[in-house]
């Protein structure tokens, strides 16, 4: 059991080794893009949710 865990940490170590990871600058333009569609999305969706609520109001309640 020992021997398979061994075999599987080295093998973890070198597939990371392969993997091309993203540069500072990168992942900063990358958060900040997922940063400013959320709040697109959550600024479209919370307009909808004003007018629904205000519709509601005004012709049902």
């Amino acid at each position: 059991m020992l021997n398979r865990i061994k075999t599987f940490l080295k093998e973890v170590r070198l597939e990371i080794k392969k993997v091309n990871w993203p540069t500072r600058q990168e992942t900063l333009r990358y958060t900040l893009i997922v940063i400013g569609v959320s709040v697109a999305v959550a600024s479209f969706l919370g307009g909808l949710d004003f007018i629904f609520t205000a519709l509601l109001t005004k012709f049902i309640l």
